[in-house]
């Protein structure tokens, strides 16, 4: 663990532009990133937060085949969106690149050169899976197959989602290519591969041995496990058409496998940033006063804590993270989040349906963050947590200082009187909060820090409950004087302690009592006025509206409709039945029939006593759909009746045909019925 360093260059990791942006990367990257990096500025440290998008890969190749648009159309649209988001959101980026700039083509195809030349690569020719009929070899996500752990008949190359299993698309039982549909056939090919096993020493020793007490238990436990299942070569490269190409003679229709080049990025979105701001990159990645620090998701531990280092390792002039504090993952209502099945929280919509509520979110995802464990993100506890804990906390302690002032004063900030001994308690604690925020935030405890902040605004809101200036205004002036003083530094210092959590919010707060100039976080300690007598400070403004139930119910309904979708496109099709002559087909009487009456079976849920008319006769007919309509709503329904079926009692009640339904893509039964609205009864259906 790196002390008193020089400069900071953090990291988050790159988004994929094969979609928006959702609540569990905030909560697992993000807002963790954002936090520390602002906390540092406030220090007055030297930090660049590097970020950018991860534009390569197989991934986005499927998208674009699925939308019918080009890859470029592809990274385009998400990255705008992505972007936009980030910024709306005020997540404070020093540089936000893209992994398809030319500067990143060049930097990665440079690091990879260098490692080619070095020898630091193995060059094997090896035998893959390739599609004859879309003539081209298949990415690992282009191949679908049975499981050799678990049997699941739709494991992909790279992974078996049910069991979680790694693979190779080799390791697949009846493989075939999701391009085409057809059994691939194996083909030999080059690739270069960095043999992770060279470094395992290595990485023991500087993981295993270096970090034992300051990295997160999740993220040491998950390298331990990869080092003790052993390392092997890994393929930097892959037969893809979309990505940075293979820059050495032999590698023609090969590019950098997605996980080399993307990590790169990292490095490249520094290069960018400092030529914009006339700095020199490479303090930032290779001096040894440097202290990097990646945010990332616990999905991506293993490529930047085991092969990402091996490969700064490899390449010699690189400095390695002194910390990778991954969080877990975060769930929605109690179920997994889900890019492709719309099961989440997209940013940019969350941006247009709560305006100007963007530290709302900031709050619950820190208050709720899988630092630790996975979390489970619900509009209720949003709900809870702004209208229980920032109105009623944090808003309401800064309404009641602002308006007094106002009232009492004129907005001017009153001289204070002799301090009392809770007075000076009070200051002191005031006082105590910076140094235990930021031991919080240098352990990457951020729910922690943010419960300190708030316990600070918790602090004023005693303090004005216990003296209750209003009730001594009249009697005792010169005390309340004294009082509203001691709370407006409490206010002032919250403007700032806020602010690596609730940017927006400090920023307002600020804007109130009128502070124009940036307090340092190390002032807050000192024994000095944040806000001088005479100051005069504005009028009030709510930093915080409460959010109503029917703002929730719209969210829940979004959810909702998300489920019934997916429920709806994951319907099982029943296979077709054995085939039926016409013979069979003619013996059944389907004829056009006319619902007269229907009344509930007695003691029976489901069912439904119908007179139909056939057009031949009236008869009964018992139906099992009394759980999808009344018997009113169903009176003069047009339906179509299996005329000829074999008479049968139900509940003592003989039933002389059937009504034929389906269902829709909720579920719901729905009548097979004639579109034409003056077919009359009895027409034969044939």
């Amino acid at each position: 663990m790196i002390q008193n360093p020089k400069r900071y260059t953090i990291t988050a990791a790159l988004p994929y532009t094969n979609g928006p942006i959702h609540i569990g990367h905030l909560a697992g990257v993000y807002v963790p990133a954002d936090i520390y990096a602002r906390f540092l500025r406030l220090q007055n440290q030297d930090v660049a937060f590097i970020c950018g998008s991860d534009e390569h890969g197989v991934a986005i190749s499927m998208k674009a085949k699925k939308e019918g648009i080009t890859p470029q159309e592809v990274i385009n649209k998400y990255n705008q969106i992505i972007k936009q988001s980030f910024s709306d959101f005020g997540i404070s980026f020093d540089n936000y690149s893209r992994t398809s700039s030319s500067i990143h083509h060049q930097t990665a195809s440079e690091f990879f050169r260098k490692l080619y030349k070095e020898g630091k690569f193995i060059e094997e020719v090896s035998e893959q899976l390739y599609d004859e009929q879309a003539q081209q070899f298949l990415a690992d996500r282009y191949v679908l197959g049975t499981c050799p752990k678990c049997g699941n008949e739709e494991a992909y190359g790279d992974q078996c989602e049910k069991c979680g299993t790694s693979l190779n698309a080799t390791d697949l039982i009846n493989p075939k290519s999701t391009l085409t549909g057809s059994k691939p056939i194996l083909k030999s090919t080059k690739h270069w591969f960095l043999p992770l096993d060279q470094y395992d020493t290595f990485l023991r020793q500087w993981i295993l041995e270096g970090h034992k007490n300051d990295w997160k238990p999740n993220v040491y436990g998950q390298v331990k496990s990869w080092l003790d299942d052993g390392l092997k070569p890994r393929a930097v490269t892959r037969d893809l058409d979309w990505g940075i190409p293979v820059p050495v003679e032999g590698a023609e229709g090969k590019v950098l496998y997605v996980w080399f080049d993307a990590p790169i990025g990292y490095i490249s979105s520094t290069k960018e940033w400092a030529e914009r701001e006339g700095k020199n990159w490479e303090p930032y990645w290779k001096s040894e006063d440097t202290k990097l620090v990646h945010f990332i998701g616990k999905d991506n531990i293993v490529f930047h804590c085991v092969i990402f280092p091996a490969m700064l390792k490899a390449e010699g002039s690189y400095i390695l993270p002194d910390n990778v504090p991954a969080n877990e993952f975060l769930n929605l209502e109690g179920n997994k989040l889900s890019t492709s099945k719309n099961w989440a929280v997209w940013l940019h919509e969350y941006l247009e349906d709560f305006p100007d509520k963007q530290d709302v979110l900031r709050y619950v995802l820190t208050s709720n963050a899988p630092e630790t464990k996975d979390n489970d993100f619900t509009w209720k506890d949003f709900q809870a947590r702004n209208n229980n804990e920032l109105v009623a906390i944090f808003g309401n302690f800064i309404n009641r200082v602002v308006v007094l002032t106002n009232k009492y004063y004129n907005g001017i900030i009153p001289h204070p009187n002799e301090f009392t001994e809770t007075d000076i308690a009070t200051l002191q604690e005031l006082r105590a909060y910076p140094s235990v925020i930021e031991s919080s935030v240098e352990r990457y405890r951020f729910r922690e820090a943010l419960s300190e902040m708030m316990n600070a605004a918790r602090l004023g809101n005693k303090y004005l409950a216990d003296e209750e200036p209003w009730k001594l205004i009249k009697d005792n002036p010169e005390r309340v004087k004294t009082q509203m003083y001691i709370a407006l530094q409490i206010a002032a210092a919250l403007s700032t302690l806020a602010e690596p959590f609730l940017p927006f919010t400090a920023h307002k707060l600020k804007s109130i009592l009128k502070i124009d100039q940036p307090t340092s976080w190390n002032n807050l300690e000192k024994d000095i006025p944040l806000l001088k007598a005479d100051h005069k400070i504005g009028e009030a403004a709510l930093l915080f509206a409460k959010i109503e139930d029917e703002e929730i119910q719209k969210q829940l309904d979004k959810l909702e409709a998300s489920k019934k979708a997916n429920a709806s496109a994951n319907k099982i099709i029943e296979r077709q039945k054995e085939t039926a002559t016409y013979e069979h087909f003619s013996k059944l009487d389907l004829r056009v029939g006319t619902i007269l009456e229907a009344e509930k079976m007695p003691k029976a849920n489901k069912l439904l006593v119908l007179k139909v008319d056939t057009g031949m006769d009236v008869r009964t007919i018992v139906s099992g759909i009394a759980e999808h309509f009344s018997p009113e709503e169903i009176i003069g329904k047009k339906v179509t009746v299996l005329a000829n079926l074999a008479p049968r009692k139900l509940r003592g009640v003989e039933s002389q045909g059937m009504i034929l339904m389906t269902e829709n893509a909720n579920g719901k039964l729905v009548f097979v019925n004639p579109d034409e609205g003056n077919t009359t009864n009895g027409a034969i259906i044939s």
